[in-house]
């Protein structure tokens, strides 16, 4: 919640998914950018994001060291966001990293310039959002510091950022470890575990055919249930002393073969067996406490409508006397999201083979089992997906279909946090390349022009903001978005409408669309000439009418902030600039730049109480999640004038969680429609083909236990946009928050 979905999304994957421009043969830290790579032109060591809006380059003009510095530079006005990283793929001993590098910037707005770094394996991260560098700035240098915990270290990544338009420059750049220089720093003593060592299927599971019938189906969704329950609650496998894939694969063929639910449990108590025996634990009986939703579920496990009676018994015993307190395959951070560790994403396999694909629906299937706060409100029995998407997954013939299969299962857990993120070339490639040079959105459950790409007179010419469009190449937007629902990842219809234009409805492989309009009641067609998705911004939802520094009066008694713009360092303006106005209009239709609750939340709240709670998952008993005590905002009680804070289907998790903490005020109101209802940091997911998601980590609540996720926060005054006001440009919601403070 404190930092950018964007931001936290592409953060997750970056030396994972990056693209690399250079690999290093020596282990020297090429953060001075002298070391080339002539093949690509780009300095050894490090790798770009996949920002199609930003230009990267090696520049020997405008330095502050040596011959080269590195820039990025936006290309289009979409506020997105680029980035350039490094990775440093091992550990240290020590107690500290400490980036220093020099950065300068030119024309730097609508987000901020900075360095980032992130200790993978811990929740150590900082990408200098907080320092609101923007504008035009000279050489300077900068300092991150982050603790380094050498037990959970996995890698340190890092490297400059542009968030916004603008260019920045970077150079110099230095790692240390405890004062010392990277070069010198003292490696960590790596233990090879027998996970680590047991590589046998690190090219796939060779397992190409599974003939599907009904008792193959039982096998294969017991075995996912018991190789998850495993995976999590056994303490050799804990102990990382058994690759948890390998294992998989190598009891694959054998289940498969079982012809009854007898030969079934034979085979997985065999297999089980294997893994060595708990001892019993009389402090270790499992939590029982079903007052925190959701409640452990073990699936068909111990409902003895499979599984024989012996087998059932050891495994009861695992779960009744298993003492777990850290986990190979499994970790917390410091606020209690989870973690998951040691995942292999097989990414030089964009098409895995039958049992890869099997193994992509296991651990995502037992990682939502487990872990996902929200499970018990996806809206019916995550027990019954496993044999829902075995055939799928089983039958798919090609790397499409298979990021599909997989895009549905991730959607079907509605959770707007939940998608595949990076940039997957499969899924793009099916999205299409091509845009058109309008803007569309839904507004009364319609799909209508809101509005344009380009200043094109012919465009303008054919269609007007207010147009419904009701066809798209020949395919009634209503079967679109039948299509379309199934693979549309968001916690709610609202939010799925909010995302379908920019992803599927509004994309084509073909630059020619053909669109059947409705205006003032007559049918009308036109015709429309693409744009390429990387010279668009259809995905761009700020709103770009709003200047820097994002606040202003109104009027004389109304004040106005837009928190994607919004930093901690202007609240000592807008107090000043507020004092006599009668109320601040927050329009909270967009995604916070920084973390507002403690700060500006401080300043508009009057008494208190508490705003949010939050549920926990535990490494100890997967599937069992504890409260957390309510937090509040200490008030300063200096503005005592009205707070009418605007939401819609755009506010999405740190956006929420803020509102959250406002309206825990009561001089605050809030309006607008729905959100997008997923809150809660995100923990990040590796599958099979190098596919990258994430879920909420974290349950949400406010304090008297009412949901925030799919619902959105609470709404006092329902106001939504209408075609007729979308065509007279007439911002409804923002009308109707000046009307609330002006009325007496």
């Amino acid at each position: 919640m404190k930092n950018s979905l964007l931001l936290l999304s592409l953060f997750a994957c970056l030396f994972s998914c990056s693209k690399s421009i250079g690999q290093s043969s020596k282990d020297e830290f090429n953060g001075d950018f002298e070391k080339i790579n002539y093949v690509s032109k780009y300095p050894v060591g490090w790798m770009l994001s996949d920002g199609k809006d930003y230009k990267f380059a090696l520049d020997s003009s405008t330095v502050q060291h040596g011959k080269y510095a590195l820039s990025i530079t936006s290309t289009t006005d979409t506020a997105g966001f680029g980035a350039v990283t490094f990775g440093i793929p091992k550990t240290f001993e020590g107690s500290e990293v400490e980036l220093r590098g020099y950065l300068k910037t030119e024309g730097v707005n609508g987000g901020f310039a900075g360095f980032w770094l992130r200790i993978d394996g811990t929740s150590a991260f900082d990408n200098m959002q907080g320092q609101n560098i923007h504008g035009t700035t000279a050489w300077k240098q900068y300092t991150i510091k982050l603790p380094y915990d050498s037990q959970k270290a996995i890698n340190i990544v890092g490297g400059a950022l542009l968030a916004g338009k603008g260019k920045i420059w970077f150079d110099n750049i230095e790692l240390f470890i405890d004062g010392k220089p990277i070069e010198n720093a003292v490696p960590k003593k790596v233990i090879r575990l027998k996970a680590d060592m047991d590589t046998a299927f690190i090219r796939g599971s060779g397992i190409n055919t599974i003939v599907l019938d009904p008792q193959v189906i039982i096998n294969l969704k017991l075995l996912g249930q018991v190789w998850g329950f495993l995976k999590y609650h056994h303490p050799e496998i804990a102990k990382g002393n058994y690759n948890m894939d390998a294992e998989l694969f190598r009891v694959m063929p054998d289940v498969i073969k079982a012809r009854s639910n007898n030969e079934l449990s034979k085979v997985l108590e065999q297999w089980t067996d294997k893994l060595g025996k708990v001892n019993a634990c009389d402090s270790c009986k499992p939590n029982t406490d079903k007052k925190v939703k959701p409640i452990a579920d073990y699936g068909n496990i111990f409902d003895h409508s499979v599984l024989n009676k012996s087998l059932t018994d050891k495994l009861q015993t695992i779960l009744d006397n298993h003492k777990i307190t850290e986990s190979y395959y499994m970790g917390m951070t410091g606020i209690g999201n989870p973690i998951f560790d040691h995942e292999s994403g097989y990414y030089n396999i964009k098409y895995p083979d039958t049992g890869c694909r099997l193994l992509c629906l296991f651990k995502y299937w037992n990682m939502v089992q487990y872990f996902f706060p929200y499970k018990h409100l996806i809206g019916k029995d995550w027990n019954q997906t496993l044999p829902e998407f075995i055939p799928q997954f089983v039958n798919d013939k090609n790397s499409t279909e298979y990021i599909l299969t997989t895009l549905k299962l991730i959607s079907s857990i509605h959770d707007t946090h939940a998608n595949i993120w990076s940039g997957n070339a499969e899924l793009e490639a099916y999205r299409g390349k091509y845009r058109p040079s309008f803007k569309a959105g839904f507004v009364e459950n319609k799909l209508v022009i809101t509005g344009f790409e380009s200043d094109s007179v012919a465009v303008k010419k054919r269609f007007r903001i207010g147009d419904v469009i009701t066809a798209i190449n020949n395919v009634a937007v209503d079967e679109l978005i039948r299509k379309y629902l199934p693979i549309t990842a968001a916690s709610n219809y609202t939010t799925q409408l909010r995302d379908m234009p920019g992803n599927y409805l509004l994309r084509s492989n073909n630059p020619h669309f053909e669109f059947t309009i409705q205006r003032d009641g007559n049918t009308l067609s036109g015709a429309n000439e693409g744009l390429l998705v990387s010279k668009a911004g259809l995905m761009n939802n700020s709103n770009v009418n709003v200047k820097d520094p994002g606040y202003y009066l109104i009027n004389e008694n109304i004040g106005y902030v837009y928190p994607a713009k919004y930093h901690n360092a202007n609240l000592p303006a807008i107090r000043e600039m507020f004092k006599n106005t009668k109320g601040i209009i927050i329009d909270m239709r967009c995604y916070p730049s920084e973390f507002m609750p403690y700060t500006f939340g401080a300043y508009i709240k009057s008494g208190s109480a508490p705003f949010v709670k939050s549920t926990k998952g535990s490494i100890n008993q997967p599937g069992s999640f504890v409260e957390a005590s309510p937090l509040d905002v200490n008030p300063d009680n200096s503005y005592p004038g009205k707070v009418i804070v605007i939401v819609n289907e755009q506010s999405q998790s740190q956006a929420e969680f803020t509102t959250m903490a406002f309206q825990s005020s009561p001089n605050v109101k809030v309006i607008g429609s729905t959100t997008a209802g997923a809150d809660g940091d995100v923990s990040r997911i590796v599958l099979p083909g190098g596919i990258s998601s994430l879920f909420s980590g974290i349950g949400i609540l406010y304090p008297d236990g009412t949901q925030t996720q799919r619902k959105g926060v609470k709404i006092d005054v329902i106001v939504k946009p209408t075609i007729k006001g979308i065509k007279a440009g007439i911002d409804e919601p923002l009308e109707k928050a000046k009307a609330l403070i002006i009325e007496q």
